[in-house]
């Protein structure tokens, strides 16, 4: 006798999960097409309603189409609950978080004024497109980059610890030299201003007077250029060494053949798993 296996699965949930999840059929990439436009006109209209003159003219017209579109994700969201067989993992995954985020500032505006303006976290759910149209370089890339941040973290740190060190040693000098009648009233506001002064920033609403005070200013600018030049070395080193690790071969445990390529799951040789 044929063994039959259960499915406990509804076939319209499974229709569902494909029309949503799966961007490899034609109603999938359908589906994420027009949510792909719905999220851009949606924060289109949220960045209109922050313009005076446009939210006095259109104020209505943006409110009831910030609310078509919370609707609309909320309904998405739900769908998205229900068709997925482990829900928690959906629901706490990044982009489940996200979808929440996307629909949750509109109800909250219900309550306190103002919070519909977060509904701009909707542009990320346009994060998606990498899937859409199936941009995997770039998703190697940013795997490239994260492992090349996590690799500088340790070097990143003591940069930072110097970086932490150098501010507030100038912002204590230039206390000293300046004083508080030229505007350095305070050693925290001195090192607010060693940081501006060595990131180039430069506001202006703080300046030296005094000839010392200017000579260290002008330490400190130079000072700035060799700096911003340290972090975006050491990540380059750390993204090569990554690249060119990724490049070496799979060695096969078996046959200690190393002519295979680098996503072959089985070595071309022996036919061993890799």
């Amino acid at each position: 006798m044929k063994s039959t296996k259960t499915s406990y699965f509804p076939a319209w949930r499974e229709k569902i999960y494909q029309i949503i999840f799966k961007a490899n059929t034609k109603s999938g990439k359908t589906f994420d097409i027009i949510l792909l436009f719905s999220i851009i006109l949606s924060v289109i209209a949220v960045l209109l309603d922050s313009v005076e003159l446009i939210r006095i003219k259109y104020g209505n017209a943006l409110f009831f189409t910030e609310w078509f579109f919370t609707i609309l994700f909320t309904i998405e969201y739900f769908f998205r609950i229900i068709s997925v067989k482990k829900r928690s993992k959906y629901i706490f995954s990044f982009f489940g978080m996200i979808d929440l985020l996307a629909v949750l500032p509109s109800y909250l505006s219900l309550l306190f004024i103002g919070t519909q303006y977060f509904l701009v976290i909707r542009i990320l759910r346009l994060l998606r497109v990498f899937r859409i149209l199936k941009l995997d370089r770039y998703v190697g890339a940013s795997r490239y980059l994260k492992s090349s941040l996590k690799a500088s973290r340790p070097k990143i740190i003591v940069f930072f610890g110097v970086l932490f060190t150098i501010v507030v040693i100038m912002g204590s000098l230039m206390y000293l030299i300046e004083g508080p009648e030229n505007g350095f009233t305070n050693i925290p506001k001195s090192i607010y201003w060693a940081i501006v002064t060595l990131t180039t920033v430069g506001y202006g609403d703080v300046t030296p007077n005094t000839v010392l005070g200017q000579t260290l200013s002008s330490i400190i600018m130079i000072l700035g250029y060799t700096i911003i030049a340290v972090p975006t070395g050491i990540i380059s080193v750390e993204m090569s060494r990554a690249k060119e690790k990724s490049k070496k071969p799979f060695v096969c445990k078996n046959c200690n053949n190393s002519d295979n390529d680098k996503d072959a799951k089985f070595c071309k040789i022996c036919g061993e798993k890799i």
